[in-house]
């Protein structure tokens, strides 16, 4: 690993100027100093059926390679229906197939849910958190990250403005990187 430890983001919604995509952009530019963050997509994945492992799509290798150079991954997820969008759940399990070769296996994570509500996306948080233990992927447990009234923290251009959820956002990245490290081999 370097100094930097390489860290995808994977952003849950599909909506192209939605909080969600925000606050992937948002950690992207204020976390340079901490970590290569980098967006990797999942809106052209198709759906995961094994039968067509006999003829991986192109999609699906190209994804697996992306989270396979990464240091650790971080998940940013609204909530629907109380759960996580089905084209998250479709990259996990994208990434976990074929049997016994998952990119996520013991790859450190970290969570931050968003909701223009006041629950922050509890549910769909939680439920992440279950197919993260069972991926073998060591979760941040601290800080939380659940963040309420997420529209309220972006100015008229789509950024961070500056307050209280820019400063917890910033600490979060700190904490993300420093948990990456914690799990990554030490650089020699």
């Amino acid at each position: 690993m370097t100094k930097h430890p390489a860290i995808g983001i994977l952003v849950g919604s599909l909506q192209a100027s939605g909080l969600t995509r925000k606050f992937g952009n948002a950690i992207q530019q204020l976390g340079g100093d901490r970590g290569r963050f980098t967006i990797i997509e999942i809106g052209d994945l198709p759906l995961y059926n094994p039968d067509r492992e006999a003829e991986t799509p192109p999609a699906w290798t190209a994804f697996r390679a992306a989270v396979a150079a990464q240091d650790g991954i971080l998940f940013i997820t609204p909530e629907y229906n109380r759960s996580v969008p089905a084209p998250l759940k479709n990259a996990i399990d994208v990434g976990s197939r074929p049997y016994g070769a998952s990119v996520w296996a013991g790859k450190p994570a970290a969570i931050l849910s968003q909701s223009p509500g006041a629950l922050g996306g509890f549910g769909a948080n939680h439920h992440l958190r279950q197919s993260l233990v069972f991926l073998d992927m060591p979760t941040l447990q601290q800080p939380e990250a659940y963040i309420g009234h997420s529209a309220a923290l972006f100015d008229d251009k789509g950024a961070l403005a500056e307050g209280s959820g820019k400063t917890f956002v910033d600490s979060f990245i700190t904490a993300v990187a420093a948990w990456v490290k914690r799990f990554s081999p030490p650089v020699v």
